[in-house]
């Protein structure tokens, strides 16, 4: 009996669209200030500093806390779904996508600091990582829904 589901081949060419766009949006939109170069090196390496700043303030500033909050969790859902269907059978594991999460946010991060379009911040490691979590969480219940599969 043939499975039902999204094949691999359909979820590489998702996961290469989505990293695609994840990468334009990071380095180069407009939008979000990727065409303007940060001087020097800025950084923020104390954990939930700006989050707990834009928790403060997020009934006065509600589109920056929807940016910054919702947006760096939403921004690597799809890594955290996506990927484990990519990955062999035996590490499609909550701790391997958390790690593979976490280091492709800090790299991300890195060269953003690097070439003056973006800040190193801590939080938006931590944000990022926990968006991929919640990707997972999706990806398992998606899979014993039937839409990806297990194997």
């Amino acid at each position: 009996m043939k499975k039902k589901g999204i094949g691999t081949g359909w979820i590489w060419l998702l996961f290469l669209v989505y990293l695609g766009f994840l990468l334009y949006f990071l380095f180069l939109s407009e939008h979000f200030g990727r065409t303007e170069r940060v001087e020097g090196f800025q950084y923020n390496l104390q954990p939930f500093q700006e989050i707990g700043r834009y928790f403060r303030h997020r009934n006065a500033l509600p589109q920056l806390f929807l940016i910054n909050i919702v947006g760096n969790i939403g921004a690597f859902l799809p890594f955290g779904l996506l990927l484990p269907s990519l990955l062999p059978k035996r590490m499609r594991r909550l701790l391997v996508v958390f790690c593979l999460t976490y280091l492709f946010s800090l790299s991300v991060e890195c060269v953003q600091m690097l070439t003056h379009v973006g800040i190193f911040d801590l939080d938006d490691i931590i944000l990022n990582t926990l968006g991929g979590v919640l990707g997972y969480l999706c990806y398992i219940v998606l899979r014993k829904a039937g839409l990806f599969s297990g194997g």
